[in-house]
């Protein structure tokens, strides 16, 4: 299950989802020592609805002076989760990226653009996953996008069955 984090409610959610932090850093535990390598990191954070770059995950590694090819234990991992958390506002960051690219401010970019954008800037998509994304939000390939409606859309909590 991945979790919409909510600041005003993240000391709660960090207790209520404990038991799942706790099963998801297992599986990455493969010498079953609480502790999980260092290149496993920004995969389980994100399993656990987090979006951490790679520098992000540079710095929480260097704040708990840990090298690239040491481990994290549980507790620390904990507060790497916390403070990833409190710095993420999905939502807020691909409005302002998709704003910035709208330079008439007029709410709405081309989605020949937004194909660009999301196949060459940041985590690069492929070219299939952008057609499965357009297709998911209805985008025709060189129709507009309104950039407000689609953030709402790519950042809405996934159904949990």
């Amino acid at each position: 299950m991945s979790l919409a984090w909510d600041p005003e409610l993240m000391p709660q959610q960090m207790a209520m989802n404990g038991s799942e932090f706790k099963e998801c850093f297992s599986l990455y535990d493969k010498k079953q020592k609480g502790k999980i390598d260092v290149k496993d990191l920004i995969t389980v954070m994100r399993c656990l609805g987090t979006s951490p770059t790679h520098g992000e995950i540079e710095r929480h590694l260097q704040v708990h002076k840990i090298d690239k090819s040491g481990a994290v234990d549980f507790s620390t991992f904990l507060t790497m989760m916390h403070r990833q958390m409190q710095q993420e506002d999905p939502k807020a960051e691909i409005l302002e990226a998709l704003r910035m690219t709208d330079k008439q401010k007029r709410g709405y970019i081309q989605a020949t653009e937004l194909r660009a954008k999301l196949t060459t800037l940041g985590e690069k998509l492929t070219q299939r996953e952008v057609d499965e994304l357009f297709r998911e939000a209805k985008i025709k390939p060189n129709g507009s996008v309104n950039y407000v409606e689609f953030t709402q859309l790519v950042t809405l909590p996934p159904v949990d069955y």
